[in-house]
C-alpha cells in the first residue's frame, strides 16, 4: 500500500558554523551597499574569486583579511563574526561559547578563537590565538592598526620589521600591524591572548 505524504517538503537548516556566520554577514552588508563583487575586490585589494569563496562559506579569512573587508564595509569585525545581540553594557563569553574564527589548516595553521564576539563597535578585538610549529617562509601579514601579544603557554619566535624575538611564557609585545609579522611555536605549539586595535573608518 502506497502511502500518500502531503504537505510541501521540510528544507534542512542550514548549520551554523563561523564560515556560515561570515559568509551570510559580508554578503548582507555588501548587498546592502549596493556593492557588488567587483566593487568589494577593488575596495579591498583581494580577487572577485577569493571574495566569491568565502561569501559561500568556502574560505575562512585570517584577521587581516576579515579587517580589510570590514573597513571596505563601513563596519568592523565584531559585526562581521556577531551571531546575537546581548543588550548589555558589556559582554561575557563563557569557555563553552567561544568562538572559532580560523582553524589550522584553513589558513596557514593559525588558530584564532573570539573572545569578545557578542560585543559590537568596539575598538579592540581580543583573541586566543595558538602558533603552529611550521609555517609557510613566504607568509606575512600586514594590515592597519596595532596589536599586544601575551604569550600563554610555549615558546614563540616572533618576527616583525625585520627583526626576530624569542618570547616566552609571560613574555608580551606591541607593535604596529602595518609592519609585515609573523610567528610560529618553537617546539610544539604556543598559545597567546592576542588584542587587535583597528582604527576607526
Amino acid at each position: 500500500m502506497n502511502e500518500k505524504i502531503t504537505g510541501k517538503p521540510q528544507r534542512r537548516k542550514k548549520a551554523v558554523t563561523t564560515e556560515t556566520v561570515i559568509a551570510d554577514h559580508i554578503a548582507q552588508m555588501r548587498t546592502q551597499l549596493g556593492m557588488t563583487l567587483e566593487q568589494l575586490a577593488a575596495a579591498t585589494g583581494f580577487t572577485k574569486s577569493y571574495l566569491s569563496k568565502i561569501e559561500n562559506s568556502k574560505k575562512v579569512p585570517p584577521i587581516g583579511t576579515l579587517s580589510r573587508i570590514a573597513r571596505a564595509l563601513k563596519t568592523d569585525i565584531t559585526e562581521i563574526l556577531r551571531t546575537q545581540e546581548n543588550g548589555r553594557a558589556f559582554c561575557v563569553v563563557r569557555v563553552k561559547d567561544r568562538q572559532p574564527v580560523v582553524r589550522g589548516g584553513t589558513a596557514f595553521g593559525y588558530d584564532y578563537q573570539s573572545l569578545a564576539h557578542t560585543r559590537a563597535h568596539k575598538k579592540m578585538e581580543p583573541f586566543l590565538f595558538t602558533f603552529p610549529s611550521e609555517i609557510d617562509k613566504y607568509v606575512f601579514f600586514e594590515h592597519e592598526g596595532e596589536e599586544f601579544i601575551f604569550v600563554l603557554s610555549g615558546k614563540v619566535e616572533w618576527q616583525a620589521g625585520g627583526e626576530k624575538v624569542i618570547l616566552q611564557p609571560g613574555d608580551s609585545i606591541y607593535f604596529d600591524s602595518r609592519l609585515p609579522h609573523r610567528g610560529r611555536g618553537l617546539g610544539g605549539e604556543a598559545s597567546a591572548l592576542v588584542v587587535a586595535y583597528s582604527p576607526e573608518k
